[in-house]
């Protein structure tokens, strides 16, 4: 019959407007997942390069610590030296050969150079903290780059996991 057969048609669009509708809402879902795909993948490399700075930054960190310790090090044994030599009293230097009469300390030479090592001291313990400050802060940054990477990486993927449940 005629009305049956134009109910049954109305029908049939109405299923094909939705299944058209189900299709468009697929594709687009589709796109958004593949869209968060490339986002995590980019923010995987990102991770990544961030990860190798991280390593070089630190590696360099520890090499020029122990170059600034060493250096430190090397200065302080040096003063204690110099110190000890231009404040011992001559009896003190009673295992060490006499010394001929026309030798003496050279007293202003010694504070001389006592001083310009203490400011090579100074300068080598000023380098020593900024590279820990440096590094500290570097090591802040990371952390919270690191940090920030999770939660978008953990949102996207369950972003991902809802769109391709619909």
């Amino acid at each position: 019959t005629e009305a049956k057969k134009s109910e049954l048609e109305d029908d049939v669009a109405k299923m094909t407007s939705k299944i058209d509708q189900a299709a468009a809402k697929s594709a687009t879902l589709k796109e958004e997942i593949a869209e968060l795909q490339g986002e995590l993948a980019a923010l995987a490399k990102e991770q990544a390069e961030l990860d190798k700075i991280r390593a070089e930054t630190h590696a360099d960190y520890v090499t020029a610590k122990a170059d600034l310790e060493l250096g430190l090090s090397g200065v302080r044994k040096a003063l204690q030296v110099l110190r000890d030599y231009y404040a011992a009293a001559p009896a003190a230097l009673v295992q060490q050969p006499a010394v001929p009469e026309k030798h003496s300390k050279a007293a202003g030479a010694g504070s001389s150079i006592i001083g310009i090592l203490e400011v090579c001291e100074s300068d080598f313990a000023t380098n020593l903290a900024k590279e820990e400050q440096e590094e500290g802060d570097a090591q802040d940054e990371y952390e919270k780059i690191t940090q920030e990477n999770k939660i978008a990486k953990t949102n996207k993927e369950q972003d991902e996991k809802y769109k391709t449940q619909e």
